[in-house]
């Protein structure tokens, strides 16, 4: 199947957080790509939203850091920007990076495996669930895209590494 959206998780599936029993990064420095993540995206053309040609491009990642007070929401979605720039090697396009700021069982609507990041994207370039695809790496980003009517791959094997 080729895709014309394809929607990325960020922890555990473009980047992994380098400060040893935290899962995820509070501030610069402290994550990393996986080794495959650039080799694997570089072949894909690439398209921003309202472009006729390509593939789209997002990332809906949840921030549960922000809602305890890790972070703030700004140093959040820096840090998935710079997370973008350096997978992608370029800067992302506005409204193409989503996340849910909130703690787990809030009941806010947005965090995965409610499907709201997704469908956002999906509106954003115009695009039906059957034609997009969402990668990531735990059962929330799997139920997501159930949950937005798209399909789903694991990171493990959408970047040929060994599941974890």
């Amino acid at each position: 199947m080729e895709y014309s959206l394809i929607i990325f998780d960020a922890d555990g599936t473009l980047r992994y957080c380098t400060v040893e029993g935290q899962p995820c990064p509070n501030r610069a420095g402290e994550w990393e790509l996986y080794p495959d993540v650039i080799k694997k995206l570089a072949p894909f053309d690439w398209t921003h939203p309202g472009e006729e040609s390509g593939v789209g491009y997002g990332i809906a990642s949840n921030q549960g850091g922000v809602g305890v007070g890790y972070f703030s929401e700004d140093t959040a979605m820096q840090l998935l920007e710079d997370t973008f720039r350096e997978a992608f090697g370029f800067s992302p396009a506005e409204g193409t990076i989503k996340m849910c700021p909130h703690v787990p069982h809030t009941g806010c609507g947005c965090r995965k495996p409610d499907p709201a990041m997704l469908n956002n994207l999906m509106k954003l370039y115009g695009e039906p669930a059957e034609r997009v695809l969402f990668v990531g790496d735990r059962d929330a980003d799997r139920n997501a895209a159930l949950n937005a009517g798209c399909d789903f791959q694991w990171a493990s094997e959408f970047f040929n590494r060994d599941p974890e």
